[in-house]
């Protein structure tokens, strides 16, 4: 395979004498692909063998650092250039870029799930199937407990302190960090608990939560596509996401009057900055309180 760092020179050349870029916009575009490049190092992954569920994680990795949605965008425009270049100059016979979305411009955040439509989507799920419990304990999880994708795929039953209704997570830069989970989830949890003892599971994937029917853990690509099957199943028009559910729990929170530090310990972001493009308030107008409850729970349970 050919060295990655010779494959970016000959697309910069490319740029450069057949695009006729100036410099000013070359630049932007080398800029762009760095990110990108940085992104594949942290993931150990090469260019020529990204795919699109790499692509997204990279793009929803923008918004969570905080670049707005016109520089999303224009960053996702770079990738996809590149992408066509390397179909063009026979790298690859494929174009990872064709199904990444980009951001809607004059939106202040993508769309987020009231508790009722969370509640629609759960109750679209038909039980009888096998996989009826655990999508139900994915969506309630990520609901409740706000995770990114990349860390419930990745949650190990050792991660669970149930009975202290907490999880321990690892997130990003191997940062770990305890979320409250709601009594809620793990009720749901309870449920696919019960169905996962009759599975048959691969050796070295018994610690994982999730599992797929073959035993092994849940990708990321397998989450996104039930969620979007599940919205259509039950009837919500919106574009949703794994990340979608994620939103909609710090914009619960924020409705119920939680402090965003605390919302940003929850979702573990460095820096509050990343937190604030739940609220356009100013962090000092908002209530000092101690976090309130997530909206599950002041739910009665069923």
């Amino acid at each position: 395979m050919e060295q990655q760092q010779t494959i970016v020179k000959k697309y910069v050349r490319y740029l450069k004498l057949e695009r006729n870029m100036s410099p000013n916009t070359l630049e932007a575009y080398q800029n762009d692909l760095e990110k990108l490049l940085a992104f594949l190092k942290r993931e150990d992954k090469h260019v020529l063998d990204v795919q699109l569920e790499d692509l997204q994680t990279f793009a929803a990795g923008l918004h969570d650092i905080g670049i707005g949605p016109r520089s999303q965008c224009r960053i996702l425009s770079g990738v996809r250039s590149f992408y066509r270049y390397l179909m063009t100059d026979g790298y690859r016979d494929d174009d990872p870029t064709e199904l990444l979305e980009s951001p809607v411009l004059g939106e202040h955040l993508p769309e987020v799930l009231s508790t009722a439509e969370v509640d629609q989507l759960e109750a679209s799920i038909d039980l009888s199937k096998w996989e009826g419990h655990r999508n139900r304990a994915i969506i309630e999880v990520l609901f409740s407990c706000g995770l990114r994708v990349s860390e419930l795929v990745t949650l190990k039953l050792s991660d669970l302190y149930l009975e202290d209704g907490y999880l321990r997570i690892m997130g990003k830069g191997s940062k770990e960090r305890l979320v409250p989970i709601s009594t809620r989830a793990i009720k749901e949890l309870g449920f696919w608990f019960d169905d996962r003892r009759h599975m048959t599971i691969k050796p070295g994937e018994e610690d994982y939560v999730f599992l797929n029917r073959r035993g092994a853990h849940l990708t990321r690509t397998m989450i996104l596509i039930m969620i979007k099957q599940q919205a259509e199943a039950a009837g919500i028009r919106k574009t949703i996401s794994p990340h979608t559910l994620r939103h909609s729990f710090a914009t619960a929170l924020l409705e119920g009057g939680a402090d965003l530090r605390a919302i940003q310990a929850m979702l573990g972001h460095e820096s509050i900055g990343t937190t604030e493009i739940y609220t356009h308030i100013d962090t000092s107008t908002l209530r000092q309180e101690i976090l309130e409850h997530h909206p599950r729970n002041n739910q009665p349970q069923r």
